[in-house]
């Protein structure tokens, strides 16, 4: 693991006889290695920072592997570390045991939040920097092109893409929009526009809905 990670997260670096002495289970001290990952993310929910750095030991390089994948690049992957682990810090209460791992969920957390990065990089021209003086942006301008020509307004039409938005409530507009444009969770969803997960469910399928009939029947029109 990289040695800039480590040292730009110092609070999570307790040593081993540290996390020993301050995880328990029923009152009793027990070696860190004993706990799993479902209960480490219990703890954290409860605000548990030594539980929070075992994690992070666990699995830290991990995400750093899923970062240098995905982002390509070092300085970004050891950003997305900090960033992960962050999110699991403040967003361990969306775990959820019944619908899998803490492992599996850590992971996909790693990878959520590196797509959402690369596609901020991406917005910046962030890989296309070392043609950028050659070119005088104009690599990032072609880009910035073929972005909107697969966008939804470049694929429909600003009109027509109005005429979807106007098929919709403002729920359902707002579901699909933080899911598909902001990366969040329904989940997540959930939580910022206070709502339930089985309201914030239906407004995007019948979200989805609505446009899937729409766009059919302009196709037979």
């Amino acid at each position: 693991m990289s040695s800039s990670v480590t040292a730009r997260f110092p609070s999570l670096q307790a040593s081993p006889e540290r996390g020993a002495s301050s995880l328990v289970e029923n009152g009793v001290p027990a070696p860190p290695a004993e706990f799993s990952d479902e209960t480490l993310l219990t703890k954290i929910r409860g605000g548990d920072r030594d539980a929070l750095g075992l994690v992070f030991r666990r699995y830290a390089r991990l995400v750093r592997c899923v970062g240098r994948k995905i982002l390509r690049d070092d300085g970004e992957a050891d950003d997305l570390v900090q960033e992960v682990f962050l999110y699991i810090h403040r967003k361990s209460m969306l775990f959820d045991k019944s619908k899998g791992s803490g492992r599996s969920w850590i992971v996909q957390v790693a990878y959520t939040q590196a797509f959402l990065r690369r596609r901020h990089l991406n917005s910046r021209c962030f890989y296309s920097s070392v043609n950028m003086d050659k070119t005088n942006g104009e690599g990032c301008l072609v880009n910035a092109v073929a972005d909107y020509d697969h966008s939804v307004e470049g694929l429909f039409g600003r009109n027509r893409w109005r005429e979807i938005l106007n098929q919709l409530t403002a729920d359902q507009r707002e579901t699909l929009r933080l899911h598909f444009f902001e990366g969040y969770t329904l989940g997540e969803i959930g939580e910022k526009l206070g709502q339930s997960r089985v309201n914030v469910r239906h407004h995007y399928y019948r979200g989805l809905d609505k446009i899937r009939r729409h766009i059919s029947g302009r196709n037979r029109a």
